[in-house]
């Protein structure tokens, strides 16, 4: 049976797979992907972003596949989120992250492959780091930003759905970045506070 909304637009059930290896979803609307080039001003030293990119080229830091499924109230959206591994400088290899453009939605992220951490951050500085490695859950609760953090030596994979009205405001993060950041220190990730929160433009 087919559902007909005030929009007009005609919602029919579908399935879709991806590899859980690569995250590659079968037959994707959207692939989206961030090169270095892009987020040079996202890390904590953008002169070592600079160099990194100067000697190794326009790096894949990460990609999303996702369908195109309307935004709005009473859908589910959901992505492959891929984050590749690598540093720059002491800091992991990162998305560049989001709030949701509604505030008051949340998102669940099942991790598929790798290591890392989901770095959760309210607009006040309170922050969480969740553990990711496959076969876990991150929620993110309403009215916290979130960016994936690949500590690994290999793809970090994961699943994410949220609401279909949740939106995506990436703007509050170019303009003044997360109030912390992941870093490598002694061998070990840990958060220590933005040097540049505040200053990314």
């Amino acid at each position: 049976m087919e559902l007909k909304i005030s929009n007009n637009t005609i919602i029919k059930p579908f399935s879709v797979g991806w590899d859980p290896a690569d995250g590659i979803m079968d037959d994707p609307d959207n692939h989206i992907e961030r090169c270095l080039s892009k987020l040079t001003d996202m890390f904590i030293d953008p002169g070592a972003a600079e160099a990194y990119l100067k000697e190794k080229g326009d790096v894949l830091l990460y990609e999303v596949y996702e369908k195109a499924i309307p935004q709005r109230d009473g859908e589910i959206q959901f992505c492959s989120s891929i984050t590749h591994p690598g540093r720059i400088g002491e800091e992991y290899f990162m998305t560049k992250g989001h709030f949701h453009a509604r505030r008051d939605t949340a998102e669940l992220y099942y991790c598929l492959r790798g290591r890392g951490y989901m770095l959760m951050e309210k607009e006040d500085g309170e922050y969480e780091l969740g553990e990711m490695y496959p076969g876990r859950s991150v929620y993110v609760p309403a009215f916290y930003a979130h960016r994936s953090i690949n500590t690994g030596d290999e793809p970090l994979i994961s699943l994410a759905v949220y609401p279909g009205d949740a939106g995506h405001d990436y703007g509050s993060i170019e303009t003044s970045g997360f109030k912390h950041v992941v870093v490598e220190r002694n061998g070990k990730p840990v958060a220590i506070e933005n040097p540049r929160y505040g200053k990314m433009e």
